[in-house]
């Protein structure tokens, strides 16, 4: 086990226990959004810290020459706006307001990157509890992420994962805990990597996940062009996400990757696709890749023989389950003839009879499909 697998089992292990702040008080599906948004806060506060100790080693103690460098960085953080300057404050009233005024200065001062990013979330918000109540469990929370094992800085972690890893962390432990599907659906990393091996994106590639959750998938088919192109970033991502929440952490964690060359839209892309040419046509990409929700019952079935896009013509999904809907979407968002797809489905879709019979036996007719691969 290398040290970055450690320093990550702890990270985990740290966050993880941060929740229990959290539990019993507030439902996991909205404390997992408060955890992961401190998380962004406390990494972003230590890669500007990170950042600005080399340039007091480079400069000497110069704080005026050390904020102009600072300027060129490829993100600004207010220094009022800092994890630290949070948790000095700790233990006075109004932790709430001063987090949500932090995160909305951070928006401000990088509106390009994180416009409405944390329009969807609210430490202020009545969620959890009283005025009293509410400032011990952020008080708590702060603590929690000042502890020595969440020190987030690049000197210490290197090229870490650290958001997305600990966002698939914190997935995997909320399904298993909850004992039901919340909406997201957690990829393993092992899983993403061999999908982004077999579509082989190229340098200039446009690659898209329509249903992206915290972007994980389309961030390894970026790293892969990095791996087999010398470092490249030649390429762009696009996604989709149809939950706030998760659309908000996408953005996050390719603001935390330096992915600044994507684009990633808030909506559902079954009944409201929004990667669009101007022409109000599918944009078609290079390679598309998913792992959508499996089987989902209300996909958008009503509307869906109407499609004005046309994504429907090889035939109709069952009614209640929308497996070959997110397929055939992806199918008519690929450039023709040379668009690579991969994608993740439940065995059901090789095997299922009646519409989706139809469908495959389409899809298979059209030489459309390369491989399946059955993973246990």
């Amino acid at each position: 086990m290398t040290n970055l697998e450690i320093e990550q089992k702890k990270i985990n292990q740290t966050v993880w226990a941060a929740c229990d702040t959290f539990r019993g008080v507030v439902d996991p599906s909205i404390y997992k959004d408060y955890v992961l948004t401190l998380l962004f806060l406390k990494y972003i506060s230590d890669v500007w810290q990170d950042h600005y100790d080399d340039y007091k080693k480079r400069y000497g103690d110069k704080p005026t020459l050390i904020e102009e460098m600072l300027k060129n960085e490829r993100f600004v953080l207010p220094r009022d706006a800092s994890f630290y300057a949070l948790y000095e404050h700790r233990f006075e009233p109004g932790n709430g307001e001063r987090i949500d005024k932090a995160l909305h200065a951070i928006e401000e001062a990088n509106i390009h990157k994180l416009q409405d990013v944390f329009q969807d979330i609210s430490f202020n918000s009545t969620k959890l509890g009283d005025e009293a109540q509410k400032n011990d469990i952020l008080r708590h929370l702060l603590d929690d992420f000042a502890k020595p094992d969440l020190n987030l800085r690049p000197s210490r972690v290197g090229k870490l994962d650290i958001i997305g890893n600990a966002y698939e962390f914190l997935i995997k432990n909320f399904a298993a805990t909850g004992g039901k599907k919340a909406g997201e659906f957690y990829t393993p990393p092992e899983v993403s990597e061999l999908i982004a091996q077999l579509v082989e994106p190229k340098e200039g590639d446009e690659i898209c996940d329509p249903a992206c959750g915290s972007a994980s998938l389309l961030m390894k088919c970026g790293k892969e062009v990095q791996k087999r192109f010398n470092g490249s970033r030649k390429y762009a991502l696009f996604g989709q996400e149809a939950i706030g929440s998760t659309w908000a952490l996408a953005k996050m964690n390719m603001f935390l990757h330096g992915e600044d060359n994507h684009r990633i839209e808030w909506g559902d892309t079954i009944r409201n696709p929004k990667l669009l040419n101007t022409e109000d046509t599918l944009k078609h990409f290079d390679v598309v890749v998913a792992n959508p929700p499996f089987s989902l019952e209300k996909w958008g079935y009503d509307s869906a023989a109407a499609d004005k896009f046309g994504r429907f013509r090889r035939g109709l999904p069952p009614q209640t389950k929308g497996d070959y809907a997110f397929v055939l979407h992806m199918i008519e968002t690929l450039k023709p003839k040379t668009g690579r797809m991969g994608v993740v489905v439940p065995h059901g879709v090789l095997f299922r009879s009646a519409a989706e019979g139809k469908i495959r036996k389409q899809l298979v007719g059209a030489n459309l499909l390369a491989a399946v691969i059955g993973l246990p």
